[in-house]
């Protein structure tokens, strides 16, 4: 059977940006859409997947960031970051970190992505598309079926690859680090393999086989952002290429999912509240799609497949939290579904697995994982509660209809293998070396009271010998938009900072999705201003509990979290000394009123509609970072933003610094002699992606950044790393 990611809410990934205002690669995706592209570090046995081909979670679903695309004449003249200043530490650093990312467990191999499909391994090596056989995958015995130079490329990479059912064909999508833009190339399987066609801006594809054994290809096209037409294509003596369904609404996004049987095809279409959902015969793709269930306002489902029977997850019905369903393939509609598994309150589902046997649910409840495997014979139910260190899971593509494999992971801890045995009933975890920093650092969940009495969680992370918490230094991560998860996938320099004696504290404000679809919709629209009371309340408690203070505690996020951390500077500034933010969302109320962006009109269920509806605009208008800036004491701040990025208006971003520098200056000036300005630093890096997580340069700029605020000597951070090599 075709290799095929198994997280069939994928469409959430494309239809927001992974990293929010992004998403971040992130949705994450609904969302990982821009949620970047995830390399796999490569750790001895453990893999960290870092692609989409392998899925985003349910949890990003419903992000969709409007597209903000501005050259670089629209921008002020700004002082950027001296680079000259940088290059000693981050010649260091980036001796380090290369070295970090190319070892196992010692060592790190960033692997992108790829799949397996009758007998075979299809990845990328170098700019090939290669395949080689599945026990040789590790050695460089390999066959190259194409070279991506061919495309002009800077830097390409293989973002997702599927392989056609009798192997015949094989499609790639090929995209680069600085641009959102892919292309799809098809390649022709053969003694002397050969580029067949190839598709641009294609979001996402899927084959399937005719009834006369042809190999037939779905895909959707993209364009500003917006995914709304399917086409099918063949290929061979029998070429066509024909667009088979258009999206009328522009506030919707189309996307194909093959469920895991390959029995049908699914064309889901969906906004942040809503889907639809059309099945596509797998094995009569000619044939009308048959419509599930019409879009009802509110209503979100997603489908798979097993033994003739759909399984829906969707939050119809009361509570509105999603929980699965089931009905006979040929009654689909929505009476006929009856209830088959409900969650848990405050439980986020962030991916379902399909079994010939069995139904993996992968949740997160309380702050805390779970795995719950329905026996689908006889309806039994057993949950696994997962390690308290673990904070994220990384699903693995798998067939095998024995065993579900995953990986856990947390920002300081490198993924590590599990494994359900389905005849067994048990779960295994993978042998061998364990990581150092489960017994040098300690993780906590606690809890914090927002004003109106809701208890936020939070997970903190900091080194178990340290001794008088309240003189380390903190810093706070926030996202908190589209019901999207904080990233907590693991990152080295996080690691570092951890091992350097830094407190991290993560925040799972309300706006995010960590408590499920009640958490995000208390937290948008016209509730925004909760998540911003739930990350005033969060670092007060923090404070109160003895982790940290005011002058040694920074903040961070990127894209659509940069709005509460925009807000909370303006409303609150004295309890933190030092912010960095990436591509972030920082001027809701103008963007959100023109509407020839062109996702705009898709962000309109996060943000409100401040064109027509007056109450959105006072609204947005209490909290908007760049309406909300005066003369007044600021932390210092250092942006990140992206010279090209179309999904955050980088017009947006520099109007908001010139006017935050204007206001300090004022504020300064009126204070007198003595007092000491923040600094406010703008980098603009070239490129035009949303967010680029690995980029050396923006990583060493920021944390020399916090370290230089806070009167710390940055060189114990490359010392910490090089100790960490020794692992």
């Amino acid at each position: 059977m075709q290799q095929k990611t198994k997280l069939f809410l994928q469409a959430l990934k494309y239809s927001i940006p992974h990293l929010g205002k992004c998403m971040q690669k992130q949705h994450l995706n609904h969302c990982n859409f821009a949620d970047n592209y995830y390399s796999r570090i490569k750790l001895k046995k453990y893999h960290l997947t870092k692609c989409l081909q392998n899925k985003p979670k349910i949890s990003e679903l419903a992000r969709n960031i409007p597209s903000r695309s501005f050259s670089c004449k629209d921008r002020l003249p700004i002082k950027q970051e001296n680079e000259k200043s940088l290059s000693e530490n981050m010649d260091a650093f980036e001796k380090v970190r290369t070295k970090l990312e190319t070892q196992p467990q010692e060592e790190y191999e960033i692997i992108n992505a790829e799949v397996k499909h009758g007998g075979f391994v299809y990845y990328q090596e170098g700019c090939c598309l290669v395949r080689s056989k599945d026990e040789e995958a590790d050695n460089d015995n390999y066959e190259v079926l194409f070279n991506l130079e061919e495309l002009k490329l800077d830097q390409p990479f293989i973002d997702c690859i599927r392989v056609a059912p009798d192997e015949k064909y094989v499609a790639a999508k090929i995209r680069t680090e600085d641009s959102e833009a892919s292309t799809c190339v098809v390649v022709k399987l053969s003694d002397q393999p050969v580029m067949e066609a190839s598709f641009p801006n294609v979001s996402s594809f899927e084959w399937v086989k005719d009834e006369e054994d042809e190999d037939v290809l779905f895909y959707t096209f993209q364009r500003n952002l917006r995914c709304h037409d399917v086409y099918r294509a063949t290929f061979g003596d029998n070429k066509r290429n024909e667009r088979f369904y258009t999206e009328k609404d522009p506030s919707y996004f189309v996307f194909l999912y093959l469920t895991k049987d390959s029995r049908f095809l699914t064309i889901n279409i969906m906004n942040k509240t809503t889907s639809e959902v059309w099945l596509i015969d797998g094995l009569s793709p000619w044939d009308p799609p048959v419509l599930i269930q019409k879009r009802i306002h509110g209503v979100l489902y997603y489908v798979e497949h097993r033994d003739d029977e759909l399984y829906i997850l969707t939050n119809v019905g009361e509570p509105t939290e999603f929980k699965l369903m089931r009905t006979a393939a040929d009654t689909p509609a929505i009476m006929n579904w009856d209830l088959f598994f409900t969650m848990k309150r405050n439980t986020k589902v962030v991916d379902l697995d399909m079994f010939k046997d069995h139904c993996v649910l992968f949740l997160k409840h309380s702050n805390l994982l779970y795995v719950n495997v329905i026996g689908l014979a006889d309806d039994s139910v057993r949950s696994l509660k997962l390690p308290p260190w673990a904070c994220g899971f990384i699903m693995d593509t798998n067939s095998d209809p024995k065993n579900c494999p995953f990986q856990l992971c947390s920002p300081i801890r490198p993924p590590k293998y599990y494994t359900y045995k389905f005849a067994e009933g048990k779960l295994f975890e993978e042998t061998g070396h364990e990581d150092p920093i489960t017994k040098t650092s300690r993780v906590l969940r606690l809890e914090a009271k927002s004003k109106d009495g809701k208890l936020v969680p939070m997970t903190i992370f900091h080194k178990t010998d340290s001794e008088d918490l309240q003189k380390k230094p903190l810093l706070v991560h926030v996202y908190g938009a589209y019901g999207m998860d904080l990233k907590m996938n693991f990152r080295p320099e996080r690691r570092v900072l951890v091992d350097d004696g830094w407190i991290l504290a993560y925040c799972h404000v309300r706006g995010g999705g960590e408590l499920g679809l009640q958490w995000h919709a208390d937290g948008r629209l016209t509730k925004k201003l909760n998540g911003l009371a739930d990350l005033e309340a969060c670092i007060k408690t923090l404070h109160g509990q003895g982790f940290s203070q005011p002058s040694l505690t920074t903040l961070t996020a990127f894209s659509a979290g940069g709005v509460l951390v925009g807000a909370l500077c303006n409303s609150s500034p004295e309890i933190l000394r030092a912010v960095t933010l990436e591509a972030p969302f920082l001027d809701v109320l103008n963007t959100m009123m023109d509407t020839t962006l062109p996702l705009t009109l898709e962000e309109l269920e996060e943000w409100g509609n401040p064109s027509s509806d007056e109450k959105h605009k006072n609204y947005i208008k209490r909290y908007c970072p760049y309406q909300n800036i005066k003369p007044q004491h600021y932390p210092s701040i250092h942006i990140t933003a992206y010279e090209n990025d179309e999904r955050v208006p980088l017009k947006g971003i520099v109007n908001y610094t010139e006017k935050l520098k204007e206001a300090v200056m004022e504020h300064t000036k009126d204070t007198g002699e003595g007092y000491q300005a923040p600094n406010i630093i703008l980098d603009i890096q070239p490129g035009g992606n949303h967010v680029i997580e690995d980029s050396h340069k923006k990583i060493t700029a920021q944390i020399k950044f916090l370290y230089e605020e806070l009167g710390l000597d940055s060189t114990s951070v490359f010392e910490d790393l090089k100790k960490y090599l020794k692992f």
